[in-house]
This record gives C-alpha cells, structure tokens and sequence, in this order.
C-alpha cells in the first residue's frame, strides 16, 4: 500500500493556522521527535498518526483552539536528540511527543523536567522516572504478569524464553524472577542471526513449548524457520508477547494445528479504531475494513496520547504564559506544563487503545485490559480476556482446553466421492494394454495422496475426474459452479489436485492444512549463449586488474631504470683498453627498460643483462609477478573458452515489464486462475503488477485457459508463462529450453478441499502433516517429478560454476609481493651506492 506523504497534512493543518491567524482562536504549537531508524514505514506512519489525531482535533468544535504540529526526524542519537528538543523550545512548542529510542528519550525527558515542559511517551519503559513525563504504554511490570497468568492457565512447566535483544531480554528477565526453579525448568535462548541453527538445536532436544519476544521486524522470519525445522506441528506451544501480533500474515499457519498465543491490545473491529487507520494508512474507498489489522499499538497509542492532551489543554485553566520563551539558555520554565500533565493523569478517557483511567505517580499506565488470542484455522479468535484489578482474578479463559486425544472413529470406514483434475502430474489416466477399472485407471501425486491417507484413516475413496474449473459464485443462481459448485450440491466430497488455497475460495469451503507448499513464479525459454565480444580474450581479467598491470609494466620499467643509474655495477667501461675513459655507458635507459620488462611478461625474454644485485631483485619479482599473473590468465582462459554466457531476456518481474514490448515477448497466467488473481490484487498497490495486468487486459490471447497450453507457447515462442513453482519445476525436468526466472512473487499452497464444517477435516489435516514429518511426501513428490513420465532427462546446470572475471581481490597479492620486491631493490640500490662511494672515498 502507498503511504500517502505528509506534506498534505501539514499543509491542511497550516491553512487551518492561517485561516484562524486573524481570529481571536488560540493556536499551540506542539512537536514531537521520531527516529528513522525503524525498518520500513516507521517514522513515516508515526507522523501520519500524529498529524491525524491533531487533524482530528482542528477539525471538531468541541475545542476552541488549534494544534499546529512541528515534527522533527533524528537518528539514534542523544546529542542530536537534545540539539532539536532545544530547538523545539525555540519555535516555541508547549508539549513534546516522543521519541522511541531509550537513550535520546532520557536525553529529552531531562530538559523538559528542567523546563517543566509536558514530554509524553508512547514506548516501552522499564525505568520510569518521576517529573513531567506521562507515558501511555501499558506498564511493563503489568505487562510481564500477563505473560504468567497465560503461562500458568496454559499449565506449562517446562519451556523455553526466545528473546531477541536487550530490551527483550529485560522483559523475559522479570518474567524468569517469577517463576521458582525447583518447580519449573526454564530454558533461555538468545535468536540470533541464523534463527535455523538455535532452532533446529531445540528441535533436536525436544521442546515443544516456548514463549517467543521478538519484535515483529524478525517474528515473521524466526516463524517461517521454525516450521522449516519442524517446530510448527500439533505437538507445539508458543505464546508470542508482541503486541502487534495481529498485524503479521499468519494464513501459512493456520493449518498446521500449531498451538499460537498471543494478546490483543487494540480491537481491529472497532469502527472508531477502523476510521481512524483509514486515515492514517490512506485506505482506498472499500478497503476500510482491513485497516484496523493493520494498525500497530504504537501508533494507536500515539493517537490517543495527542487526544488525551487536546482534552487536558482544553480543561485546564487559561494559559497566561503561552506563547513563552523557554530555551535551554535561559532560566525561564513553563509553570503551567505541570498543570496540563496533571490534568493527563486524573482523566477517564476510552480510546483507540481502550479505558484510560489511572496512571501512577511516575506517570505510568497500569490500569488496562487486553484480550488472549489464538491462531485457528479461521484465523485470530479470542479464547479470553486480561483485566488488571487487585479485586478480581485478572484472566478469564472462554475456551475450553480439550487434552484428549482426537477420536478419528467418523471417518473410518466411509466412502467419498474424490475429485481429481487430468493435470500432469497431479492426475493422469494410466498408459495400459490391459482394461483398467475404477480407481486403477488413474495415477499421479494426487491419487498417491489419497491413497496414503485412506490407508491411514481407513475410509474408501472413488475417484472421479472433473475439468480444471475451480468454479465463481453466479449471481443470476445465487450458486457456486465447477469444482466449488459440485462440493456445495454434493455431486463430490473431496477435491485433490492443485487447487491453492486462497482468501475467496476460503469463504466457500475449507481446505486441510497445506499438503505442498509453492509460490508463483515466471516461465520461460532458457537464455541463448551471448555472441563472443571483439575484445573476448581481456575476458579473464576485470577491468581493474588489467589497468594496473598497465600501471605496473609502466611502474616497474621506471623503477628498474632508477635502478640502474642509482647501481654502479650498471655502469660500464665503453672502452676497455683505457683504464681511466672519460665517461661511463648504462644499458639500462628507459626504452631497454621497457623492453626488457614487456619481454619478460610476453615469456620471450631479452638480450639485455643485468649486473647489480638490486636490478636482478627487481626482475626477480617481476618474473614471479609474470609467472603468476600469465598462469591464472591461461587458466581463466580456458574457462571462458568452455564456458558458454547466456543472455536472459530478462531476470526479474520488472524487467520484463519494462523490456517486453521493446524485445517482443508477451507474457500472461491461466485465465480466471489463482495466479491470474494474485496479479490483478497485486496491481492496486504495485507498480510493476499494476503494468502486467494492464497488459494481459489489452491483450486477450496472452491469458491461457489450461496450464498445459501456457506451457507449450513458453516452449515455442517469446513467452513468459507466470504458474505455480511446483508447476515449473515439473516442466523444466522435461522441457530442457524452458527455466525459471526470478524467485517465488508470493507463498502460499495447496490443500484438500472440502465442503464448509466437515467433521473430517481435522483428521485429513493430521494426516498430511504426519505424512510430511515422516517424509512420505516429499517422496511421492520426487517420483512424479524426478522419476516417472520423462523426469529427470533435463540436468541442472544452473549448479555448474560460471566462469568469472578475476579481480582485484583474486590477485591481489601478487601486486603486494611485487610492490615489496621493488622497494626492497631501492634500498638494495642506495645501499650499494653507499658501499661504492665510501670505497672510491677510501
């Protein structure tokens, strides 16, 4: 989604300034400091959350004043943390919001306490201090009880604390203190960069409960490796304490039966909560209804905390001291500042974060509700409800915890009508000389599945073969057709095939948790090896190695010149009958020097002789520089040589869409298909999606409708065929000119689906995972795909190593050895000029 720009805003908050500038309507000016450190739109939504709640604020009539914001973007830095909160006080703000960052909030809160100026926070805080600080964020200390209720309603007695960074480990800390040793056995870890390693080790050792503190920057990541190791099935227990757990995607999750706590700060449903994103996140007109998932707690609270000051401002008395001159160089305060915070903390205020109505006297939020969460197969659902009162047990659980073994007693023995599509490999009929009936007539990694867990479960199965059409929802009928419309009138009770599992197909039927896991990703024609260039053999070496060789034939022959004048045994007696000649001759001039050096490197040599020790120094090196650099020259040569460069058309998305029309390659998916969708979702909020559907709309003939057909022109033609991986893979083991290009544009899978609230789901669930921890699908996968119909004829080449250029790096120390050699034959050379001198002296 596009985050509109904040100059919009502002700029609607300065004509409101400009509009009232001749009125007598009090305007304030307030700042507020955000870092740009957070990764992605941080700093940005934060501005977009404050400049709303004042825009909000402006825009009522229930205040007789204006708020006109001065916001300021630092780094992590105290002293530039202090320089523009000093500065702040100079354009004469009264109040000032943030920053997040502990060291330049400290630095803030220090100033403001002197100036007695309102600082009111939105972060998490472990060392309150007392002045005039006001900090909306529930009270760590409060915060950490909630994490043992959970923990001691859930009955854990071992498990292990994943943290990752100090301010993690400071939250676990409180927790650990806790929790007594002798009765509990508690496991801390720290994750690291290589989440898979930490992971995999407590896979090993066989943990299956973990309380998970992270931020939301690397949940997404530490999750997905969890389930790569096989931390993610039934057995598991995770109770995640971020409190923008609801923002993340979880869809992948959803089926694994993996057993996911979290809590819920904020209600994503509340219609006051939904408006108030809307504007913050700039939603498109029917896209309201997701805004509040996507809204995280910080930002929430930012809003309320400008709206409980706007409250305080307009209950307090009337400030005669504004505007004032405060300034971190002067002794002047804001008497008033105190009033205002004081104000803050006696208000029953309900807001987007819920009841505001106690803060204690360091200005901390204690009093606060949350709801327990749990991730179902029908997404996030609240199993409960914390409430902080010293009167009443704080956590109350709605769900019952059910810790008997699942009874798969309704499924053994019944007969279902499965339905499968004639998709390689996924169904296909049998090639047999003989008359094949029933269920035998078909074979594929469908009917292996099916197969395995009918063995498994004990139920029959027949199978029946239905075109590919998953089917769309008629609204002259008011009924669904294809695949979905033959569940929903029960012509059929399973469909197996590669159906994905989607958001819209979702509200129709249900789906088994995934049984293969895949993205969408580009087919197409393999590249052509690239023309040799006129230059191909300066190939083995990068650019730079060979300017400095140039530099260092031109370096060395000026060297071994210097050389030889400054090295008497380099002067020689033209005429050797006379004792005494006028004049001595050297060899050694710049053009034999050139010579011999050139001569060296071409491994021809020259006539020229070298007399003095430090010449020969100099030409020992560079013969072993030449040795060197000609080998791994002839090496890389041959290589080059062997070796054949392709040269793709194009390597990623945007590179198609913005080079198709020029290199004449059309590109399209399955029509009214699951990958078809995805880009036509897609282009609302990107660019490059958004060029790919416009072309597909223009041009009807790109959009195929059987995979097969997409296929065969990615085979015979400039065509870029957008499917599934596992799709791709499949082909390229038997069309040897086809490839895939870019990695996966999305994640999702394939799963069994179903009419809506089957009894049998959950059996069908368990036993595709426990079909994949026993690695019984991935050999079903191998033998349709590697093995069976042709698999298998196409090698990877993709693995071979690729002739590259040598650079720098590879050569280096060849330049190093030959530099030392050279300075080292200077010394030699004054040296023996020295020893000459004090001979002919003696």
């Amino acid at each position: 989604m596009k985050m509109p720009s904040n100059s919009a805003s502002l700029v609607s908050v300065l004509l409101v300034y400009l509009s009232f500038g001749y009125c007598h309507t009090n305007v304030f000016k307030i700042g507020a400091i955000f870092e740009d450190v957070k990764s992605g739109d941080g700093a940005l939504v934060l501005k977009e959350a404050f400049t709303t709640a004042i825009s909000d604020i402006n825009n009522s009539e229930d205040y007789d004043f204006k708020f006109l914001p001065i916001i300021e973007i630092i780094g992590d830095n105290p002293y530039e943390a202090m320089n523009t909160t000093c500065t702040l006080l100079e354009k004469g703000v009264m109040a000032i919001f943030g920053p997040s960052l502990e060291d330049n909030s400290n630095v803030v809160q220090s100033i403001t306490d002197a100036k007695e100026i309102p600082h009111i926070e939105v972060r998490w805080d472990d060392h309150p201090q007392n002045g005039t600080i006001v900090n909306i964020h529930p009270y760590p200390d409060v915060l950490t009880r909630t994490y043992l209720d959970i923990i001691e309603a859930w009955g854990w007695r071992d498990f292990v604390i994943l943290y990752e960074n100090n301010e993690s480990l400071q939250r676990v800390g409180e927790l650990l203190k806790m929790f007594n040793p002798s009765k509990h056995r508690i496991v801390v870890r720290q994750l690291k960069d290589e989440f898979r390693t930490v992971l995999k080790e407590l896979w090993r050792s066989g943990a299956t409960h973990f309380v998970l503190d992270c931020t939301t920057d690397i949940l997404p990541e530490v999750l997905n490796k969890a389930q790569q190791v096989g931390l993610m099935t039934n057995r598991e227990h995770y109770i995640i304490t971020n409190l923008d757990f609801h923002t993340l995607e979880l869809t992948r999750y959803r089926y694994s039966e993996t057993n996911i706590t979290g809590m819920l700060f904020v209600d994503p449903d509340d219609k006051r909560l939904i408006k108030a994103a809307a504007k913050i996140y700039n939603m498109e007109e029917g896209m309201e209804f997701a805004a509040g998932w996507k809204l995280r707690l910080e930002e929430a609270l930012l809003y309320d905390a400008v709206k409980m000051f706007a409250m305080a401002v307009k209950e307090a008395p009337q400030l005669k001291e504004y505007p004032f001159d405060v300034s971190c160089h002067n002794n002047q305060m804001f008497s008033e500042g105190t009033t205002i915070i004081n104000y803050m903390k006696n208000f029953d205020y309900t807001g987007l974060t819920g009841r505001i109505n106690k803060f204690d006297n360091e200005g901390f939020r204690k009093n606060f509700a949350l709801d327990v969460i749990e991730l179902m197969e029908g997404g996030i659902t609240k199993v409960g409800v914390w409430n902080y009162s010293s009167h009443v047990q704080p956590l109350t659980i709605t769900r019952i915890v059910n810790e008997s073994t699942e009874d798969f007693s309704d499924i053994r023995n019944r007969t279902f009508i499965v339905a499968i599509t004639l998709t390689q490999p996924y169904g296909m009929e049998k090639e047999s000389t003989e008359n094949l009936q029933g269920n035998d007539r078909y074979e594929g990694f469908a009917v292996d599945l099916i197969q395995e867990l009918a063995a498994m479960r004990g139920f029959n199965y027949t199978i029946v073969v239905k075109d590919g059409k998953v089917g769309k929802f008629n609204n002259a009928t008011g009924k669904y057709t294809g695949l979905i419309g033959d569940l929903h009138d029960r012509k059929i009770d399973l469909v197996v095939t590669d159906l994905t599992i989607t958001y819209e197909r979702e509200e129709a039927v249900d789906f088994t948790s995934p049984f293969m896991m895949l993205g969408i990703s580009i087919l197409y024609q393999k590249p052509t090896k690239a023309p040799p260039g006129f230059f191909s053999f300066a190939d083995p070496f990068a650019f730079e190695v060979w300017r400095l060789l140039v530099l260092a034939c031109v370096g060395v022959s000026f060297v071994l010149f210097v050389v030889g004048r400054i090295s008497s045994s380099e002067w020689e007696n033209p005429y050797p009958c006379i004792e005494e000649p006028e004049y001595l001759v050297n060899q050694l001039d710049l053009r034999n020097c050139a010579w011999f050096v050139t001569g060296s490197i071409m491994q021809q040599g020259s006539e020229i002789e070298l007399k003095s020790v430090a010449t020969r120094m100099v030409a020992g090196m560079w013969w072993f520089f030449t040795l060197l650099m000609v080998s791994s020259y002839t090496a890389n040569l041959a290589a080059f040589l062997t070796t054949e460069s392709p040269d793709p058309h194009f390597n990623n998305l945007r590179e198609l869409v913005n080079n198709a029309e020029e290199k004449g390659i059309k590109y399209g998916a399955k029509l009214d298909g699951a990958t078809a969708n995805f880009i036509r979702d897609k282009a609302d909020t990107d660019k490059d999606y958004a060029k790919a559907w416009e072309f597909m709309k223009k041009h009807d003939d790109v959009l195929v409708n059987e995979t097969k057909d997409g296929v065969d022109r990615a085979a015979k033609e400039k065509y870029a065929f957008f499917m599934e991986s596992s799709s791709i893979e499949y082909e390229i083991q038997r069309r040897c000119n086809l490839n895939q290009v870019n990695g996966l544009l999305d994640e999702k899978g394939y799963g069994i689906a179903m009419r809506k609230n089957e009894s049998y789901r959950n059996s069908l669930s368990t036993g595709i995972l426990i079909l994949q921890n026993s690695g019984k699908l991935e050999e079903i996968k191998r033998t349709w795909w590697e093995q069976r119909k042709g698999g298998g004829q196409c090698l990877d080449k993709s693995s071979e190593a690729e002739a590259t250029s040598l650079n720098l790096v590879n050569v280096g120390g060849v330049f190093g050895v030959t530099i030392a050699g050279t300075i080292l034959a200077l010394l030699m050379a004054m040296l023996e000029t020295v020893l000459h001198a004090g001979k002919k002296i003696s």
